[in-house]
């Protein structure tokens, strides 16, 4: 296996450069796309290993690689059916004690603030 070592890349321009420090902490380190109402099943996903339903509009969500530590950074939003309609919920880091270098657990709210089974949730993961 090669090694390529460098301090800058560029694009074919030579405008757009970036460090490889830069491009290592500014890139997600996990992110998953998973159906949370019923079965709950990964659509698509980077560096996780599975989603786990722990209740109504709760999930734990099982990274492949670790973290460097526990201080890193959970976004998400999903969408739960709301009647007829889809309607926007949002994400919460549902308890912070729990979470590891490997897992964290999430709730999918809807408007009311009551957690509720999201039909498509997008969530990603930054940090060391």
């Amino acid at each position: 296996m090669s090694t390529l070592k460098v301090s800058t890349i560029q694009d074919t321009s030579g405008n757009n450069s970036s460090t490889p420090a830069g491009i290592a902490s500014g890139t997600a380190k996990a992110w998953v796309n998973f159906n949370g109402a019923g079965t709950v099943a990964i659509r698509d996903n980077f560096n996780v290993t599975s989603i786990t339903d722990s209740g109504t509009g709760v999930y734990v969500v099982a990274m492949t690689n670790a973290m460097a530590n526990t201080n890193y950074a959970i976004i998400g939003n999903s969408m739960h059916l709301s009647g007829t309609y889809f309607a926007s919920s949002t994400i919460r880091d549902r308890d912070q004690s729990t979470r590891s270098t490997t897992q964290f657990q999430i709730d999918c709210l809807n408007s009311a603030g009551s957690v509720t089974d999201g039909q498509e949730i997008h969530v990603a993961v930054f940090g060391d």
